[in-house]
């Protein structure tokens, strides 16, 4: 399929898509099974990815019948994965996607960031690398009361940008934020992160694993 004319808003996941940390979220998530003692299959890992961390943990909570307080498990979590993110020096960003954020702002195409990441972890990414200045909105899915694959985070992303759900684009590395944008009737792109092979991308209308590419195919 191919992509829409007239975009006027793309809306950005983050992890996988914006920034290269979806093994440094994977690496935090095994440290705090390992210490509840919960061996998580890849196969149920899988069902995980890109839904909201508290969301992970309750469904985590009810498959192994913990008698755990998911909030604490996510609060584990995040300090896991903030020791990582502020002592990996070679996290960085996806390669193209920082021209591609620029090329579209410079093209004054509103652009959304909504990720089931934590606020606090949306903005120590953006602090990072300096990218708040070509956001008009960012929303996290944690702050909803569901998160990926449900379509709310896409629907208020739209409303956010203040622009036609006709006229966005949303670009995403998993099938939970796939079938969220499907089910908010957003078309999709695709991106195919290579520390990502574990999503299949199946259901994303338009598929791409070069930003250098697709900056060509969206203007």
């Amino acid at each position: 399929m191919n992509i829409p004319k007239e975009i006027k808003c793309v809306i950005f996941d983050m992890d996988g898509v914006i920034i290269d940390s979806e093994e440094i979220h994977k690496k935090a998530y095994y440290e705090t099974f390992n210490s509840i003692s919960v061996n998580v299959s890849d196969e149920l890992y899988k069902t995980l990815t890109g839904s909201s961390t508290i969301n992970a943990f309750q469904k985590l909570v009810h498959h192994f019948k913990l008698d755990l307080n998911p909030e604490d498990l996510v609060l584990d979590k995040r300090k896991r994965y903030v020791n990582f993110f502020e002592n990996d020096p070679t996290l960085h960003l996806v390669k193209g996607v920082e021209d591609l954020i620029k090329h579209l702002y410079q093209n004054e195409v509103t652009l959304v960031l909504a990720s089931s990441s934590a606020m606090i972890n949306i903005d120590r990414v953006f602090t990072r690398f300096n990218l708040h200045q070509y956001f008009k909105a960012k929303i996290s899915g944690a702050d909803l009361k569901e998160s990926k694959p449900n379509p709310e985070i896409f629907e208020k992303a739209a409303i956010l940008g203040g622009i036609s759900k006709k006229h966005c684009v949303v670009i995403e590395d998993s099938d939970n934020g796939i079938k969220a944008a499907n089910d908010a009737g957003i078309f999709v792109i695709g991106y195919k992160n290579p520390m990502a092979k574990d999503q299949t991308l199946e259901n994303a209308n338009y598929v791409s694993d070069d930003f250098l590419h697709l900056k060509a195919a969206l203007f």
